[in-house]
């Protein structure tokens, strides 16, 4: 039963880069915009939990509550005050100041934390599995992949059902003709890259507890 466990295994591995995914084509759905810091944001999110379970002794889960509302802050100020004025026909400008966003966070991490690879501890969890018939399955694997389907399902109720997700889909089509209906493009945006942020917390999350994490981690 190797091919089972083999896929398997992938499928579950599949779910943790369903997170990263997931806040990235968030933006890039709204706004169109290719953020090439995305990863580097994820490992200053997984270093904001392990400052947060080092120093203040807390459950990892426990933390990444904490960290989640700090980086919905980050984001938030980050597309507000400068993003959002790189936003246009030309793909250039937020290229190039993500780019240099990336550089930025890496050597700010690496001048914090040294080039130094990290992990967040979890427990008995990180040992833990369960039989699934012919094959077992890590509890941390089965964690994130349902933690990505639960993210992706919330992520589609929110923009399809909710007013904000109308905002999302109306701003994305055409922001001058959703700004003269009353809604503030800018702020869409910000909150849109504020969202993205709490589910990079939670990739962030399941990287840290299952595997090495660096400040030059982010780009690979």
């Amino acid at each position: 039963m190797n091919w089972l466990d083999t896929i398997l295994q992938g499928v579950l591995l599949g779910g943790l880069y369903a997170l990263f995914a997931a806040g990235l084509s968030l933006v890039f759905g709204i706004m169109r915009l290719v953020n090439l810091a995305h990863g580097d944001m994820i490992v200053l999110a997984a270093f904001l939990i392990l400052v947060l379970v080092t120093t203040l002794g807390l459950n990892p889960f426990i933390a990444a509550l904490i960290a989640m509302p700090l980086m919905f802050a980050i984001g938030w100020a980050l597309q507000y005050f400068l993003l959002n004025r790189t936003l246009g026909k030309d793909i250039l400008p937020p290229l190039l100041v993500t780019f240099g966003l990336s550089i930025v966070i890496q050597n700010g991490l690496l001048e914090s934390f040294s080039a130094d690879s990290r992990r967040v501890f979890a427990g008995s969890l990180e040992s833990a599995s369960v039989n699934l018939g012919p094959v077992t399955a890590g509890i941390m694997p089965l964690m994130t992949f349902f933690s990505a389907v639960t993210v992706i399902v919330c992520l589609n109720q929110l923009i399809y059902r909710t007013s904000v997700g109308r905002a999302f889909r109306a701003t994305s089509d055409d922001p001058v003709t959703a700004g003269l209906m009353g809604i503030r493009p800018q702020r869409i945006f910000a909150m849109a890259t504020g969202l993205a942020m709490v589910v990079v917390t939670i990739a962030a999350l399941y990287l840290g507890t299952r595997a090495n994490f660096d400040p030059t981690s982010g780009p690979s």
